[in-house]
């Protein structure tokens, strides 16, 4: 059985793996059940792990596993029941379902990229990140970059955010790829062809469109999936 606490983490960490498809920072689940340090979420993840609902995966950050669920939880409308401490209540506990675990995957970080004034190519991984398999389309390889500046935020695209990258070195107009601009500059932009010319657009009114001839051009990539954390 388990404490109000636990049902309302387990049921928080279910709720935002259904919507954005990785479990929250500690932060999130600190705020979340408006506890004061995350001392108390490491009790109640490690609580939870005892009891079999959920799974941390070793050496990922934010890699968690949902294992299975209370029955009460699949249904509609459910709201955690208080339960007085970790004392089990009169009636035996109900059999718990098995759901489906979400894997991770991790992806190399391969540094910065710009969304702003294009900055210089970076091609060593600074660290790895865990990233839903589902954000991964397609075949090939799959690295991330963060992002720096604000040129992108009218499609959705902040700085700090993570996006992940297929590798392909073609593009579609309207893709959002990551361009190399004369072998040393890399920059995130919407791709156009104009002919022999290639415009590179920002998705913000501050930042003019750049229109380079195709040969000055090469396509690193292209948008598949963007993590941000709060």
């Amino acid at each position: 059985m388990l404490t109000r606490k636990q049902l309302e983490l387990l049921d928080f960490i279910r709720t935002r793996m259904d919507r954005d498809g990785v479990p929250p920072s500690f932060d999130e689940m600190k705020e979340a059940l408006d506890l004061r340090s995350k001392s108390g979420i490491h009790r109640l993840i490690t609580a939870l792990e005892e009891r079999g609902f959920i799974r941390r995966l070793a050496h990922r950050a934010r890699a968690i596993e949902i294992v299975k669920l209370p029955e009460a939880m699949e249904k509609p409308g459910f709201s955690p029941r208080v339960i007085a401490g970790d004392r089990p209540q009169a009636d035996p506990p109900r059999s718990a379902m098995p759901v489906q675990a979400i894997h991770a995957l991790e992806l190399p970080v391969m540094g910065r990229i710009a969304a702003g004034v294009p900055i210089e190519a970076i091609s060593e991984i600074s660290h790895h990140i865990a990233v839903p398999g589902t954000m991964l389309s397609g075949q090939g390889q799959h690295y991330a970059l963060e992002v720096r500046g604000d040129s992108m935020i009218d499609a959705g695209i902040n700085d700090g955010d993570i996006v992940v990258i297929r590798e392909q070195a073609t593009a579609n107009n309207g893709d959002i790829v990551v361009a190399l601009v004369d072998d040393s500059e890399a920059t995130l932009k919407r791709y156009r062809r104009k002919g022999s010319m290639i415009a590179l657009e920002a998705a913000n009114p501050a930042y003019e469109p750049r229109v380079l001839p195709e040969a000055r051009v090469k396509v690193q990539g292209r948008l598949v999936g963007l993590i941000r954390s709060y």
